[in-house]
C-alpha cells in the first residue's frame, strides 16, 4: 500500500514541493483554520473508492484492542489528589475506550503506511508550521487505533501532546459526535472557570460540535481545547487512527500511562521513565 494509492491527489498535493500552488492552498487553508480555532478537517483525504476498504481493514485490527473502563477527571489526575472542593479536576466520568496497540498493526495496513510515509509527515509539518515532524520511538503509542464499542464514550479531556492527527476509519451507528471548546486553556492559564462552567453544561455556547466522516483527515491542537466524544449509540463501534508524532525525536511514553493504555509496558518504556520533557507547566 503506498501513499500514491490511498491519498485523493485530485483534491489534496500532498507529494508535491511547496511551490506547487495547489498544495500551498491546502496547507494555507489548514493554517488559517488551526489559527482560527485549532482544528481543521481535510474530507475525504483518501479516496473515496478507498474508504470500504479503509473500513474493512481497521475492523480487522479492532479485535487486538486492549480495552479498560475506569473513572477518570479531565486532567487524568489520581482521583485521590487533593483539590479545592470547586476545582474541575474533581468532576469524575466514566471512560470506555480501547486502543489496539502499534505492535498489533501490520506494517500493510492502510494506516502504517499513511503514518510512516516521509511525504505525509512533510505535509502535516507544514500544516502544524514545524519544520518537522518525528514518528514516537514508543512500539505501542506511536499509531494506535482507537475503538470506541457501543454505550461507551471517551469523556472530556485534554491532550498531552501539543497537537493530534487522527482519521475517522468507521462511523457509530448513533453518536460518537466528536466535540470541543477551542481554546478554553493557555500554556500561562488553566482557566479553571470555563472548564468548569463547561462540564456541568453552563457553557454550551463555547462547546462545537464537529461531524466527521470517514476517510477524513483531522489535524487538531488538543492540548489547549478541552474535548471529547459523545456516547456510542446502536449497534457498531467507532474506529479512528491516531497518527502519533513529536516534534523532538526519541519520545517515549511514561509507564503508568502506557499501562493504562495498554495493559503492559516495554523495556523501552522502562528505560525512558526517567527521561520525560514537558512543554509547559499545566495540570494533565
Amino acid at each position: 500500500m503506498t501513499l500514491d494509492r490511498v491519498i485523493d491527489h485530485e483534491r489534496y498535493r500532498v507529494t508535491g514541493g511547496s511551490g506547487d500552488p495547489r498544495r500551498r492552498a491546502v496547507v494555507d487553508r489548514a493554517r488559517r483554520e488551526l489559527a482560527d480555532t485549532g482544528c481543521t478537517v481535510l474530507e475525504d483525504f483518501v479516496h473515496p473508492a478507498l474508504h470500504e476498504a479503509l473500513r474493512a481493514d481497521c475492523v480487522a485490527l479492532a479485535p487486538h484492542a486492549y480495552t479498560d473502563v475506569e473513572t477518570v477527571n479531565v486532567y487524568n489526575l489520581p482521583l485521590d489528589r487533593p483539590l479545592p472542593e470547586d476545582h474541575p479536576g474533581r468532576r469524575t466520568f466514566r471512560r470506555g475506550n480501547a486502543f489496539v496497540p502499534r505492535d498489533r498493526i501490520p506494517p500493510g495496513a492502510f494506516i502504517s503506511a499513511l503514518y510512516r510515509d516521509e511525504s505525509f509527515q512533510r505535509f502535516v509539518a507544514d500544516c502544524f508550521e514545524l519544520p518537522r515532524l518525528h514518528e514516537l520511538a514508543d512500539p505501542l503509542s506511536g499509531l494506535v487505533l482507537n475503538v470506541i464499542e457501543p454505550g461507551q464514550q471517551h469523556p472530556w479531556h485534554f491532550d498531552t501532546n501539543e497537537f493530534t492527527v487522527s482519521m475517522l476509519t468507521q462511523e457509530a451507528d448513533e453518536g460518537g459526535v466528536f466535540e470541543y471548546c477551542p481554546g478554553i486553556r493557555s500554556p500561562r492559564e488553566e482557566n479553571l472557570d470555563a472548564v468548569g462552567a463547561v462540564l456541568d453544561g453552563r457553557a454550551p455556547e463555547r462547546v462545537r460540535r464537529l461531524p466527521l466522516r470517514p476517510g477524513a483527515l483531522q489535524l487538531f491542537r488538543g492540548r489547549h481545547s478541552l474535548h471529547r466524544v459523545t456516547p456510542v449509540g446502536g449497534l457498531r463501534a467507532r474506529h479512528s487512527a491516531i497518527f502519533a508524532y513529536s516534534e523532538h525525536p526519541g519520545v517515549v511514553g511514561s509507564v503508568a500511562r502506557t499501562r493504562q493504555l495498554f495493559g503492559r509496558v516495554l523495556p523501552a518504556h522502562l528505560a525512558a521513565e526517567h527521561r520525560a520533557v514537558r512543554g509547559d507547566r499545566l495540570l494533565d
